[in-house]
C-alpha cells in the first residue's frame, strides 16, 4: 500500500498523520542507489503490477508514469487508495519476504520502475543503512495504516462475538493482517450466505481478496490461504531452526541472521507470544512512555525478516527428532511437513493454564478469554469484567481492560498483589477508580445462556468463606503458566517436574563447561519462559535470545560449520 507525499501524486483522503515519513518521494541520487538491487520494468496501461492476495514481487521504484493503488474485497469491488509518481515506491512490510500483496496496483499509462525483488530489497535494507531506514519505517508504517483503517484483507461473516469469529479474528489481530468483520444481518452479509451457504458449509465465510471462500476455516487453513505459512524453505538444511515467535525466539533469529546464519521460525499461532497480548509495557529498557507487545513483537518480526530468517506461522511443532548423536534434527510439523536444522532453539514459552473452574471449557471463546486485546475489550465496552491473575500480564491487561470496561473486578487467590507484580503496575491499578481488588477470591462456578455464551459467574472469598454471584458475561484468565513442550518430550529432553527445559548446569550429569542456555541434547537450546528457572519477563527473553546465538556458533564450529561458509546469499 503507498501513497503520495508533498503533493506529488493524489489520493482520496490521507491514510496516516505521519505523510513525511510514511509516503516519501526519493531523489535523483536514492533512486540510483537502489538501481543496482533491480531490474527495469515496463508495463502498458492498465496493466497490473501487482494484485491482492497474490504473491508479492518486491518492491517498485516508479522512474515514469502514474500507478494507481486500489483496495479490493472478496465481491470484487474496488475503492481508490492513492496514485504513486516517479521517485515513489509502491512496497509494504509483506514485501520483504514476498508474501502477497494487499492491494492492487495499475499502470495509469506508460509506466516504467525499477522491480526490486524480496532478496533485493532485504540486500537494500542491510547494506544502505540510512535509506534502509528510511524505507523500513515506511513500509512499517503503511502497514499499520492499513490495519487502522480497517479495509482491505479477509472478510469475515458471521457474528462479532461468535467463538469461531473471535478466533479468526483474533490470529489476523496477532499476524498484523487487515481484516473486516460482517454480521449476518448486513445486507452484503445476506447475499453471500444466500450464494454460498445453503450448499457449501457452516459459518463463518471468510471471503479473501481473490474471491475465494472459506467456510469456518482453521487457523492453519486461513494462514496457508493468505500466504502467511512462509515462504518454500530456502535450504534443504539451515542452520538453525527456532520453536517460537516470541520476543525470546524473535530475537534469537534477529542476532543469528544478522551474523549471517540461515534461520528459520515456526510458530504454531503468530509471532508475539504472551507479550504480544500487553497492552503497555513500561518496564522495557529504552521505552519510557512504554509500548505495546504488539508494537515490539511487531518490529522484531521485520527485523528478523530483513536479515533474512525464514518465519512460517501458523506453524505447529509435533516433534523434535535427532538424526545423529550431536544433531542435525527435524522438526516434523503437524501439516505433513517438516524442517531440518543443525541446531535448534526452543523458545515455545507458555499458555497460561485453565484453572479447574466446572464447565470452564464450555465457555472458551464464548466468555472466557486467556488474552486481553483490542477486540476483547471492544466486545465489554461498558459492561462488568472480571480478571483472575496476580503477575504483570494480568495486571497491563485490568489496567487496559479499565479503559474500556465499567468495571474490572481483579481476581487474586493470594492477598497482596506486590508478590508477583512489579509495583508501578500495583500503583497504577490502586489509582484506578473502576478496578475492584478482590485478594483471597477464587471463581467457584459459571452460568450460561440459552446461546452457550458465559452469561454470570460466582467467587468465594477464602478470609470470610462468603460468595458471590455476578451477571459477568466476560472473564479473563491469566493465570499460572504451562510449557509448550509436549511435542518434545518423545525426544527424551530433560525437563523439570513442570515440563520446563533442564538447561546448562541444571541438567542432569552435565559436564563441565556446558553452556548455560544448552538443553540436554547437544545442539539443542532453550531459551525465554520455557526454559526452568528463566526470570519471565520480556527483557530476560531478549537477552537470552541475544545470549544464545554465541552457544550456537560454538555448536557449529564443534560439528565443523564455519561461520564464513554457511552464510545465506543476500
Amino acid at each position: 500500500m503507498d501513497s503520495p507525499t508533498d503533493g506529488a501524486s493524489r489520493t482520496e483522503a490521507p491514510l496516516h498523520p505521519r505523510q513525511a515519513d510514511t509516503f516519501p518521494t526519493l531523489s535523483g541520487e536514492e533512486v540510483e542507489r537502489i538501481r543496482p538491487y533491480g531490474a527495469t520494468r515496463r508495463f502498458a496501461p492498465g496493466e497490473a503490477l501487482f494484485e491482492a492476495g497474490r504473491p508479492g514481487p518486491g518492491m517498485y521504484l516508479l522512474l515514469r508514469g502514474q500507478v494507481a493503488v486500489t483496495l479490493r474485497d472478496g465481491l470484487g469491488r474496488r475503492q481508490p487508495l492513492v496514485e504513486q509518481g516517479p521517485g515513489q515506491f509502491l512496497a509494504e512490510t509483506g514485501q520483504i519476504s514476498g508474501r502477497p500483496a494487499l492491494v492492487d496496483a495499475h499502470a495509469e499509462g506508460p509506466v516504467e520502475a525499477i522491480l526490486v525483488p524480496p532478496t533485493g530489497l532485504r540486500a537494500l535494507l542491510v547494506a544502505e543503512a540510512l535509506l534502509g531506514e528510511r524505507i523500513t519505517r515506511a513500509l512499517i508504517l503503511r502497514r499499520v495504516a492499513l490495519i487502522q483503517s480497517g479495509r482491505g484483507g479477509p472478510l469475515i461473516v458471521g457474528a462479532a462475538d461468535d467463538a469461531a469469529v473471535v478466533r479468526l479474528a483474533t490470529f489476523l489481530d496477532r499476524s498484523n493482517h487487515p481484516y473486516s468483520v460482517a454480521d449476518p444481518g448486513d445486507p452484503v452479509a445476506a447475499d453471500l450466505m444466500a450464494q454460498y451457504r445453503p450448499c457449501r458449509g457452516p459459518l463463518p465465510l471468510v471471503i479473501l481478496p481473490t474471491g475465494a471462500v472459506l467456510h469456518d476455516p482453521t487457523i492453519a487453513d486461513l494462514g496457508r490461504a493468505l500466504g502467511l505459512s512462509g515462504r518454500a524453505p530456502a535450504r534443504a538444511l539451515f542452520d538453525v531452526a527456532i520453536v517460537g515467535a516470541g520476543p525470546a525466539g524473535l530475537s534469537a533469529a534477529v542476532y543469528a541472521a544478522s551474523e549471517g546464519l540461515s534461520v528459520t521460525i515456526l510458530d504454531a499461532v503468530g509471532y508475539g507470544g504472551q507479550a504480544g497480548a500487553s497492552m503497555r509495557i513500561e518496564n522495557y529498557l529504552g521505552f519510557p512512555t512504554g509500548i505495546t507487545g504488539r508494537a515490539l513483537a511487531g518490529r522484531a518480526f521485520v527485523q528478523a525478516e530483513k536479515f533474512g530468517a525464514d518465519i512460517a506461522f501458523p506453524a505447529r511443532v509435533t516433534e523434535l527428532v535427532g538424526l545423529g548423536p550431536s544433531g542435525p534434527y527435524r522438526l516434523d510439523l503437524a501439516d505433513g511437513g517438516s524442517v531440518t536444522a543443525r541446531t535448534v532453539v526452543i523458545a515455545s514459552g507458555a499458555r497460561y493454564r485453565r484453572p479447574a473452574i466446572p464447565g470452564i471449557e464450555r465457555f472458551e471463546g464464548r466468555g472466557i478469554w486467556y488474552w486481553a486485546s483490542p477486540l476483547e475489550a471492544r466486545m465489554c465496552t461498558g459492561a462488568e469484567v472480571a480478571l483472575v491473575g496476580g503477575g504483570n500480564s494480568a495486571g497491563q491487561a485490568a489496567v487496559f481492560l479499565a479503559g474500556h470496561a465499567a468495571k474490572v473486578n481483579l481476581l487474586i487467590r493470594s492477598d497482596d498483589l506486590r508478590r508477583n507484580m512489579s509495583q508501578y503496575l500495583v500503583d497504577r491499578i490502586t489509582a484506578t477508580a473502576n478496578i475492584a481488588f478482590c485478594p483471597g477470591t477464587t471463581v467457584t462456578a459459571l452460568d450460561g445462556d440459552p446461546a452457550g455464551h458465559l452469561a454470570g459467574l460466582t467467587w468465594a472469598c477464602r478470609r470470610d468463606g462468603s460468595t458471590e454471584h455476578r451477571p459477568i458475561r466476560d472473564l479473563f484468565l491469566f493465570v499460572g503458566a504451562d510449557p509448550e513442550t509436549s511435542w518434545a518430550r518423545p525426544c527424551a529432553l530433560e525437563l523439570d517436574g513442570h515440563g520446563f527445559v533442564l538447561t546448562g548446569a541444571a541438567v542432569p550429569g552435565a559436564a563441565a563447561g556446558k553452556p548455560a542456555l544448552e538443553a540436554s541434547l547437544p545442539g539443542v537450546f532453550a531459551i525465554g519462559d520455557v526454559r526452568a528457572g528463566s526470570v519471565k519477563r520480556v527483557g530476560g527473553a531478549i537477552g537470552e535470545g541475544a545470549a544464545v546465538v554465541a552457544s550456537i556458533h560454538a555448536a557449529l564450529a564443534s560439528a565443523g560449520h564455519s561461520r564464513a561458509g554457511d552464510r545465506r546469499p543476500t
